[in-house]
């Protein structure tokens, strides 16, 4: 075998190696979204993989549940989805705007384990997406 011809498959075994690890890593920082009635109504296919999850917080939900756990519910449309979070909440988190949490369901349950919490500004998300969650009055 020439050397033009090792340096060949050499450099074809290098870009491919490069390509895979590109795609992996791009794939994996894909986290897909949902609002609470897609999740639901999609909850066997998203088994236990991470996505965003997006809601109102329902106003009297919001409970302590240890010094870095809160729980609550977020609802949209029909569907409710009960949220363990782990750690602080934003300062802006309050009952009735509209929220999106990063995690993944526990188990075979409609239960939802969140380590991030992002609330929108309600005026301006909802007028950017009407069609999705709504603030309440």
């Amino acid at each position: 075998m020439t050397t033009s011809r090792r340096l060949a498959i050499v450099g074809f075994v290098i870009v491919a190696a490069l390509g895979f690890l590109v795609y992996k890593g791009l794939t994996s920082a894909i986290v897909f979204f949902r609002t609470t009635n897609e999740a639901l109504a999609q909850r066997a296919q998203l088994g236990d993989s991470v996505f965003q999850l997006e809601g109102t917080v329902v106003k009297g939900s919001v409970h302590r549940a240890g010094p870095n756990e809160v729980r609550f519910a977020i609802r949209q449309g029909g569907a409710t989805i009960w949220v363990d979070n782990a750690g602080d909440p934003p300062q802006m988190f309050r009952p009735g705007l509209p929220v999106v949490v990063v995690g993944h369901f526990v188990g075979t349950t409609d239960r939802f384990s969140s380590d991030e919490v992002m609330v929108k500004h309600s005026q301006q998300y909802i007028a950017a997406h009407p069609n999705r969650v709504r603030a309440s009055s």
